[in-house]
């Protein structure tokens, strides 16, 4: 199996063994239930689809509920799927799968949503620096963006321009993230630096060889 579904607990620290202090990520990662495997007689692809975390089945429509129901397994929070795997190791309704999948010192890709910030203008969302002074009438142009388009042509702004708007909450995949620690007994994966989301947030974490 080449992934897991997990949940961002937080930040922490750590020291290697020449003592070097590294930050990393602590996630949640499983135990997650095997609740399909797709094949390509059926479903035109191969993958093995995931779910992760209890939830109470008034919370789970129907059709969901009756999807679970049909794996044996409790309705679940999250479902995802898979489709990078290694050969021969075959899953099946209802099998668990665990952070041992992994091992310390590789690496992995991990997919989450950003925080999401709001809407914001062109000095945080791109970075722009703005005048910098506020003399020569521009005390009121600190923060603004500047010019924005021509004049008599092509007479219009030009699409793709770094403008203010709402910024994060947006998909993002994060490669070669290092694996520093295991903890088998708490489900526990420690990742080297930061992942996208804020604590709490559902995580993909997929081996990418």
């Amino acid at each position: 199996m080449s992934g897991l579904i997990g949940k961002k607990i937080g930040m922490t620290s750590i020291y290697d063994a020449s003592g070097k202090h590294i930050p990393c990520t602590v996630i949640e990662a499983g135990p997650c239930v095997v609740t399909q495997v797709k094949t390509v007689e059926n479903d035109g692809y191969e993958a093995i689809q995931l779910a992760f975390e209890d939830v109470e089945p008034r919370k789970v429509t129907k059709a969901v509920l009756g999807h679970y129901k049909k794996a044996g397994i409790e309705p679940k929070k999250v479902l995802a799927e898979f489709t990078r795997f290694e050969a021969g190791h075959q899953k099946t309704f209802g099998d668990v799968v665990k952070v041992d999948v992994f091992v310390e010192g590789e690496f992995i890709d991990v997919v989450g949503t950003t925080k999401g910030k709001g809407f914001q203008g062109v000095v945080v969302r791109h970075h722009f620096k703005g005048v910098g002074e506020s003399t020569h009438g521009q005390h009121d142009r600190l923060r603004a963006p500047g010019s924005v388009g021509a004049s008599s042509w092509p007479s219009k702004v030009a699409k793709g321009l770094k403008m203010a708007g709402r910024m994060g909450g947006r998909r993002m995949k994060k490669i070669n993230v290092q694996i520093v620690k295991l903890i088998p007994d708490e489900n526990l994966v420690v990742v080297k630096g930061s992942v996208p989301g804020p604590k709490g947030s559902y995580l993909l974490l997929e081996r990418w060889k």
